[in-house]
């Protein structure tokens, strides 16, 4: 569920910024490649996250 949501989020957001971009510069909005940078972006988010160090909070700690 946490991939979906971060995949609509990046995709809504995305689609945001291309088309606010788009209208400053002039330019055709272009749906397509908007959808394919949404979907590039999320991959990096994905594999961003994998990578990256988890810190440990204190509640997931075993007190003994």
């Amino acid at each position: 569920m946490h991939y979906i949501i971060t995949l609509i989020w990046t995709f809504l957001l995305t689609h945001m910024a291309g088309y606010i971009v788009s209208s400053m510069n002039g330019a055709a909005y272009d749906f397509t490649l908007t959808s394919i940078l949404a979907i590039v972006f999320t991959v990096i988010l994905f594999i961003f996250a994998e990578v990256s160090p988890m810190k440990e909070t204190e509640s997931s700690t075993e007190h003994s």
